[in-house]
């Protein structure tokens, strides 16, 4: 038995308008999705500085960051400066090697805060602070060799 076949093949102008359109709609979403939403995190401005030998801090890492607000934030949650102390003496008593503290500051903190972190870390047995920064994105310097401007 043999079938009848209704089908042609396409001969005509492919319109491209339909597509435009739903492509435009699509673009027009993902635009407005992604600059409504703000991304995750926490922003802070670390100060820019050219360090020929960057401290590396030695063993385990804690990690304190301090906002523009100089609000403390310590595993991923703003913490005052008691608790701070006491978790980080238990830190420290449950680690077998001598731990160390990377305080992320924003540029704009003042000294004090990042003084009074230090003294708190100390009191919790902590020996090793470290500041955290960031390299330039351009060196300040260009070295020319002797001779030349």
């Amino acid at each position: 038995m043999r079938y009848q076949r209704n089908l042609k093949p396409f001969t005509g102008r492919l319109d491209v308008a339909p597509i435009a359109g739903v492509l435009f709609i699509l673009v027009l979403f993902l635009v407005l999705q992604t600059s409504i939403a703000p991304g995750p995190g926490l922003r802070i401005q670390l100060p820019s500085v050219a360090l020929e030998d960057e401290p590396a801090p030695r063993g385990p890492v804690l990690v304190v960051t301090v906002d523009q607000h100089e609000l403390v934030y310590f595993e991923h949650q703003v913490i005052g400066d008691e608790e701070l102390k006491a978790r980080l003496a238990a830190k420290s008593e449950q680690s077998r090697h001598p731990l160390s503290l990377l305080v992320q500051a924003d540029a704009s903190v003042k000294h004090e805060a990042i003084v009074r972190l230090a003294a708190l870390a100390r009191q919790a047995g902590i020996r090793d602070i470290v500041i955290g920064t960031r390299p330039p994105l351009f060196p300040l310097e260009i070295d020319h060799p002797p001779g030349n401007p």
